[in-house]
């Protein structure tokens, strides 16, 4: 069934498209990990746990800044700098037997980078954001502060808060 579809969609001269990128994308998002945070996420976290949180980033900051019309025809370069979990990982918790998943914690993130708009100014960008209060982590999964601070840090960019005037 597959191969048929595929065929179908070869004959139409269309295979590949329905996942490729825009020819014409508003503004282009990459986000890296810092090296110590790469490091953590291998040795601690889990490496797929963390790239997965970087590519929420991606996606919800080029969904705000494309929503927005912010940074038309430009770059965002992001790092994710840190990142904190609410609950053990699954990493976590396999290295160490005697963890529960119902310890808890607060998490958040930090991410830096900067704003290169289509005649080549760069603008710094920056945002951290931890969660203060313990009593928000009992109900919370566990990147829930992590996530928390990148869905706010998409909408201050989408906002133009982050991004400065000229």
């Amino acid at each position: 069934m597959r191969a048929l579809l595929f065929a179908v969609f070869a004959a139409a001269g269309l295979a590949g498209t329905a996942l490729a990128e825009p020819a014409d994308p508003v503004a282009r998002v990459e986000v890296t990990l810092s090296p110590e945070l790469q490091q953590k996420a291998v040795e601690e976290y889990g490496l797929k746990d963390v790239q997965r949180l970087a590519e929420d980033l991606r996606q919800d900051a080029a969904r705000q800044i494309e929503r927005a019309g912010v940074l038309a025809g430009g770059r965002l370069e992001l790092t994710l700098v840190d990142v904190k979990p609410n609950r053990p990982t699954f990493k976590q918790l396999g290295d160490k037997p005697g963890l529960s998943m119902e310890s808890f914690g607060v998490g958040g993130a930090a991410i830096e980078g900067r704003a290169i708009s289509m005649d080549g100014v760069v603008t710094p960008v920056r945002y951290k954001w931890y969660e203060t209060d313990i009593r928000q982590a009992r109900f919370s999964s566990t990147w829930s502060d992590a996530q928390h601070a990148i869905d706010r840090f998409a909408a201050q960019l989408g906002h133009g808060n982050l991004y400065a005037r000229r």
